[in-house]
This record gives C-alpha cells, structure tokens and sequence, in this order.
C-alpha cells in the first residue's frame, strides 16, 4: 500500500514525499489507519519493519491538526533506552519537517546543561516528549513536567523495558495520564508480562502481530547436548582453543550473568557483564569498550538482545535456552550482520531445557546440528525432549565449578 493511500493530512505526506517514502511495511499498513481511529493497539513487531514511523506518523497526522492544547505535552513515546529514544527522535524531525510539532528527547547520562535543556523543553510544553522511564519519572517527581493534557502514551520495545525492571516506573508514569489517553504498545515478543501489561493499560485493543523473522542461513547454528554442570568446562574448553573475540554469551538472568563474568575473569578472559542492573551510563561504557574492541566476551541477559546493532560478532552463545523461541533468534541474531555476513552460534542444552528447545528447532522448522560432545566431559545424555518434557529448569540457578579445570 502507498502512504497517500491512507488518511493522511498533506503536510504529512509531503514529509515523507521529500524523504521518497512511497510504500508502507506490513505493520504500518495494518497499526495507522487503526491509531487514526483512535483505537489502543498492542502490536508485535520487531526491529527493522518500520514500526517507529507506524505510531510517528499518525501522532503527527493528529497534532498536525491543531486541536490539542497549546505549550502542553500532547504525546509520550517511552523507550527502554537513551539510543532509542534519540533515533526516534530523529525519526520525529525528519517526519516533521512541514509540520509546526515540537519535540524534546529526555534521558539520562548527560550532564547538567542538558538536563536543563530537557527541563526547558518539558515546562515549555512540547507536543511530543520522547522519554526513557526513569528520567521521565525524575521531571514527574521535581515536578517539572505535566502529563495531564497527553493525548497519546506509546510504549516501544515494552517486552524490553519489563526486562530491564521498569515495570513500576511505567505504571507511575500511567496513573499522570489522563483516562481517554490512548495508549499503543510496541512489543518484538509477547511473552505473559507483555499480556499482563496490555490487560492492566489498555482498553479494548485491537492486536496486530507481524510474523518474525527466522535467523539467515548465514548463522551456523550449533548445540551440545549436556548436563548443566558441564556447561562451564564446555565454555572453558572452546576458548582455550580458540581465543574468544567478538563474542556475546546469552544467559537466563542477571544473577547468573554476574556469576558467570566473574568466573571467566578468573579463568583471565577479557569479559564484561551487561544486566539491568547497571546504571545507563554504566551500560553505554560496556558497550563501548566491547565495540572498539577492549572487551572480548560480553555476558548478557536478554537486555542487549535486541535494539543494539553491533557489527562483526563472531560468535553467539546461549549458555542458557532463552524463556521464548523468539528470544532465541533475537539473541543469534546479533552475529550475521558484519562485512562477512556470516556467523556462529552454540547453544548449550540440559536435559531440563531439551523440551524448551524442541520449541525453538519446531518455531524454526529446522532440526539444529547437535556437536558430538567429546568423552573427556564425560557421558552426554541424550537428546529425548518428550522424556524430559515435565522438568523445568529453576530459574537464575547457579552452575556448578570445577576448580581443577580453571585456567592457571
């Protein structure tokens, strides 16, 4: 579908004609003439389908309209990071370029000039404020915003700000805004925690969901097929062959993350944790030294697993099954996408996670190449899913050690 095809105002399309946007993606086709209709949506999307501008354009199409009150915050779009919440307000600017709307991105891990610059832009009113959860909440606390004339609420990447614990802070910013808001969530997942949110936020939304993307054939896809508490003398053999570089190791919670990281220091990798509970600006200094190259393994909860484009990973592991089959292309999704456009992923599989990964090969279609594991682990079980299908794994457990096979 064209974008003159829908509803939109013409200074609208004259933005998007002067930026050659002629054609819509999937989710904008289906999300804008629904926010036009001034419907709550939640809708499951990924990175990468055109979803900022889907919830952009309508929210300009209306205030573009000049109906809402004047030197008032008509619009919140909250975003789980400082990055998102810059690139969307890029998107704004460019979008708005014949449109009278104004905007303020509002984030933490800046200094005191731009927090006055963000205060400025809140008491001035501006039509859009583009805002991380705790920063928004520090102006609703010192009282230097007003969210009681929002007309819209947007929440981006939702699944991912639940992850990051904002769940309270969202919920803050909720009871500032007015009963007729209407309310649009963006989520790549739709985990219980998202369906819970939905239901306690919205009201009577309409659901749209865009079919996810599966990993390129360009990602070798790999398991071994083990106990839990040979996990670490895995790990440990596949870096001493081959020294770790550009490397991303997935687990299930923050608790073992910090475990994990500390154990690899130990063993004298050049590893950094990456959990939800670093500050953000502690967050931006991880990503930095492992982008440029000063950290060689990074460790992460699912908080990096999307959102964040790094180039050149080498290898992807998933020292634990991710909770959603789609969190687990989310996560190998994050090598592949160098000059190379190839890359490697190992997932280690315990018989209490075999189930949950029969999941994520029949979500795939694919049967993943399982590596013999070599006898000096000792016995492997085997691969038997259904047998195994009434165990769960207790989440954050710790992993077992073995001192003898540290690094000395």
């Amino acid at each position: 579908m064209r974008f003159d095809e829908l509803n939109l105002e013409g200074a609208v399309l004259d933005g998007l004609d002067a930026m050659n946007f002629l054609e819509t993606t999937p989710v904008q086709e289906l999300t804008i003439p629904l926010i036009l209709e001034g419907k709550d949506i939640i809708a499951c999307a990924q990175t990468g389908t055109g979803k900022t501008a889907a919830y952009v354009l309508p929210l300009l199409n209306e205030l573009s309209k000049g109906k809402y009150p004047e030197y008032a915050v008509n619009a919140v779009i909250m975003a789980p990071t400082r990055e998102l919440a810059q690139q969307i307000d890029h998107q704004i600017e460019g979008f708005s370029y014949f449109i009278p709307v104004s905007a303020v991105a509002v984030y933490g891990g800046t200094d005191g000039i731009a927090w006055e610059q963000q205060k400025r832009g809140l008491e001035k009113g501006a039509d859009i404020v583009i805002a991380t959860p705790g920063r928004l909440l520090s102006h609703i606390k010192l009282e230097t915003v007003d969210l009681s004339h929002v007309s819209y609420f947007v929440l981006d990447e939702a699944d991912r700000m639940l992850d990051m614990g904002f769940y309270d802070d969202i919920m803050q910013v909720h009871k500032q805004l007015p009963a007729s808001c209407q309310i649009v969530m963006f989520s790549a997942t739709m985990p219980p925690k998202i369906r819970t949110l939905a239901k306690t936020i919205l009201k009577n939304p309409e659901e749209i969901k865009i079919a996810i993307s599966r990993p390129p054939e360009t990602i070798m896809q790999t398991a071994y097929i083990c106990y839990d508490m040979q996990k670490l003398s895995i790990l440990e053999d596949l870096f001493s062959q081959n020294q770790p570089q550009r490397t991303i190791i997935f687990s299930s919670s923050k608790m073992k993350v910090k475990e994990l990281a500390s154990t690899l220091k130990r063993m004298k990798f050049n590893v950094a944790a990456m959990h939800s509970d670093l500050e953000q600006s502690q967050r931006e200094e991880v990503m930095k030294e492992f982008k440029n190259g000063h950290v060689d393994v990074l460790v992460a909860t699912d908080v990096v697993a999307r959102g964040i484009d790094i180039n050149d990973i080498k290898l992807v592991i998933n020292f634990d099954i991710p909770h959603d089959p789609e969190d687990y292309v989310h996560r190998i999704g994050r090598t592949a996408r160098g000059t190379h456009g190839e890359g490697l992923s190992i997932t280690f599989v315990s018989i209490e996670e075999q189930a949950q990964f029969k999941r994520i090969e029949n979500f795939l279609n694919k049967t993943i190449y399982k590596i013999p594991l070599d006898p000096k682990f000792g016995e492997a079980p085997l691969y038997e899913p259904g047998k195994y299908a009434h165990l769960r794994k207790r989440k954050g457990r710790p992993f077992k050690t073995n001192r003898s096979s540290r690094r000395n």
